[in-house]
């Protein structure tokens, strides 16, 4: 209870546990609004230190003050021991729950509507997603006005609007597949109705399958020295921060962070210019020290 994301955890290890019986077929987890779903998937990388130091503190603090306090408090208290299991199994589970998340069969469906606040927010959320090499295989348009609705004078203007939003998201989501569902008449509830909605959405592919590709963080070697590319769809060269320490290259893209291990070869290496172009960053590391840039390329 006093370690923060243990909500989040909890989720986790819940679906971990399902995979780990084999007996399914396909796990879905309907997620909550972005900004929870990406605490969600991203506290298996981010969690992982801040978790082992609250630990090391605890731990500490038991050390110290649990023989003090059982003379005092009339419960049982755990001891520095207690923590230091919790220490190793915390980091063998988030180690296999961050394996869980990044692997290739697993994947991100992005919902949205045909409406401003929300594809800018999905659009958001897709630049985070990418900042943890989070795949995502397609977009679901939902709720879109069916044809015979736009016809009425009364939804002219909102079918042209939609027809605009919908081309806009099959342009900046390339080369994400995007599926598109009507507005029912009514809620979908029951088996029935769940039934035709999904023969509808799924109408020219398999739920399950592997829809599209998105590029991955990718480390090469390059003329000069070696570079690092992270695709960031939708990212601005202004929320954008790059620092170098030690090993681990740290990428901020808003207020989010990434800690991004370089291999051994390039760990020593100077940053020597990072480029933004076409939606993905491009880190390049010099063999010999110099000074460092960070530029957007048109």
């Amino acid at each position: 209870a006093l370690l923060p994301g243990a909500e989040e955890l909890t989720t986790l290890l819940a679906v971990e546990e399902l995979v780990a019986t084999g007996q399914y077929d396909l796990i879905v987890v309907d997620c909550a609004p972005s900004d929870t779903t990406l605490r969600l998937l991203t506290l298996p990388e981010v969690a992982h230190s801040s978790l082992r130091l609250l630990l090391k503190v605890q731990r500490a603090l038991a050390a110290v003050m649990t023989p003090l306090a059982r003379g005092i408090v009339p419960v049982p208290l755990p001891d520095s021991a207690v923590f230091a299991d919790a220490e190793a199994l915390l980091y063998d589970k988030l180690r296999a729950l961050h394996a869980r998340v990044v692997a290739p069969t697993t994947s991100i469906r992005l919902v949205v509507t045909p409406e401003r606040m929300v594809i800018d927010e999905a659009k958001r959320a897709l630049t985070d997603l990418s900042l943890f090499d989070l795949r995502c295989d397609a977009v679901v348009m939902n709720r879109l006005l069916p044809e015979s609705a736009t016809r009425e004078e009364f939804f002219r203007d909102w079918g042209r609007l939609q027809k605009e939003r919908l081309l806009e998201v099959e342009r900046d989501f390339a080369p994400l597949v995007v599926l598109r569902v009507p507005l029912r008449e009514d809620e979908v509830t029951g088996l029935a109705s769940l039934e035709a909605h999904g023969e509808e959405l799924f109408a020219t592919c398999e739920p399950e399958a592997m829809l599209s590709e998105m590029p991955r963080v990718r480390f090469a070697r390059e003329e000069g020295g070696y570079c690092v590319r992270l695709p960031l769809p939708g990212a601005e060269l202004g929320d954008l921060d790059l620092t170098k320490v030690e090993g681990d290259l740290f990428i901020r893209a808003g207020s989010l962070r990434r800690a991004l291990v370089l291999p051994r070869r390039m760990a020593g290496l100077p940053i020597r210019e990072a480029k933004l172009r076409d939606g993905e960053l491009a880190v390049y590391f010099s063999e010999s020290a110099g000074p460092g840039s960070v530029e957007e390329a048109t």
